[in-house]
């Protein structure tokens, strides 16, 4: 799940863990629930921390075990495609991106959906250029598969850790799935 804007307090600290994986180092920053912040394809926790919307970044970050998490990414990689999504994601910003990334997390691994597509999902259907920014705004790769989108006429679009793992991450998915 995605979060809405609530009254969660935000927590004091988030830890974070990195996994090597075969597309180069992952790390994830998380709360004591397990809930995901941020993640993506580097070694680099700070890097994460600043793409944290400034209401939910917390003064500190622990390194600590990844339990369920670091898990998740490892099953992901042992070919459980779903495993990410059984993983809780905080994330805020305004009501179109937060209903977007709803929906992001509903695509099933397999062929990828167009901007266009997410944008119909999401329940507007001529917010395209809002569905583009859902994926460039998303703090939680993996976790909230902004990989799973690509152009209309197929081409990758953008990534944030490169359309070399995107284009990874989409050939083990559609093999796969």
């Amino acid at each position: 799940m995605t979060e809405t804007i609530d009254a969660a307090p935000v927590p004091e600290s988030l830890g974070w863990a990195t996994v090597k994986t075969p597309d180069g180092p992952f790390t994830a920053l998380f709360d004591a629930d397990g809930t995901v912040y941020a993640s993506g394809w580097t070694a680099d926790h700070d890097y994460l921390a600043d793409l944290i919307h400034p209401a939910l970044r917390p003064a500190k970050l622990v390194k600590r075990p990844g339990g369920a998490v670091i898990e998740a990414v490892r099953a992901y990689y042992r070919g459980d495609l779903a495993a990410p999504a059984a993983i809780a994601v905080r994330q805020r910003s305004g009501p179109f991106l937060q209903v977007a990334w709803a929906a992001l997390r509903d695509v099933p691994a397999g062929p990828p959906v167009t901007y266009s597509e997410l944008a119909e999902r999401s329940g507007n259907s001529g917010a395209i250029r809002a569905a583009a920014s859902c994926c460039a705004r998303n703090a939680a790769a993996l976790f909230v598969p902004c990989h799973r989108v690509v152009r209309r006429d197929g081409t990758l679009g953008g990534f944030r850790y490169g359309l070399e793992i995107k284009e990874s991450l989409i050939a083990r998915e559609s093999v796969a799935a």
